[in-house]
């Protein structure tokens, strides 16, 4: 039997516009799932019900605390774009490429499982654990393509700064799952029909 050596793995830098349109796909559905079945495994392993943590509260309050920050964010973002250079926010491409050519019903589904996976995963379960601090500080690391520039990272960290204080102050968890879904989905509309414009 030949033996693994470490040494020998070679860490290149993937340039996005090498991605295949299905590699790209492929590549978001399986992080997907995996952050979706961590969460649930941290979750259990809490000795708490993810069920429970997901279910659908009885008043509406959640959805205010969730477009609520969301317009608040979406503004911010929006200030940004013209006060900060483009080059500083750049994410690599990944957005254009992910939403670029993508129908309307294809970035309502993806906008939806991104924000129940990460939200579940982040906010269910390490802010129960960790605090909404240091959650926010692995959220904005997980955002890797944003680490070339320190003004996108801290706008993630701030983001889930946000999201976690909804979280807590609303009780649901759907506070931050509406806002993170408004997010992803304005910003993939923007780009999808921007670019078609």
């Amino acid at each position: 039997m030949k033996k693994f050596k470490f040494g020998e793995i070679k860490i290149k830098k993937a340039d996005p516009q090498q991605l295949t349109d299905r590699l790209l796909l492929l590549n978001l559905y399986i992080t997907q799932g995996l952050t979706l079945i961590i969460g649930l495994i941290w979750i259990l392993l809490q000795k708490r019900n993810p069920i429970h943590i997901l279910n659908f509260p009885e008043n509406v309050q959640f959805v205010y605390w969730g477009l609520g920050l969301a317009g608040i964010m979406l503004i911010v973002d929006f200030l940004l774009t013209y006060i900060v250079p483009e080059e500083s926010m750049d994410d690599g491409g990944i957005n254009n490429l992910l939403f670029g050519k993508r129908p309307l019903w294809h970035i309502i589904v993806i906008s939806a499982i991104v924000a129940i996976c990460e939200e579940l995963l982040f906010r269910g379960a390490i802010q129960y654990s960790l605090g909404p601090y240091w959650t926010s500080i692995l959220f904005a690391v997980i955002h890797v393509r944003y680490l070339r520039h320190w003004i996108p990272t801290g706008w993630v960290f701030l983001s889930s700064y946000g999201l976690g204080y909804i979280y807590i102050h609303s009780g649901s968890l759907w506070a931050p799952i509406v806002c993170h879904f408004v997010i992803d989905l304005f910003s993939g509309l923007m780009i999808r029909y921007r670019r078609a414009s």
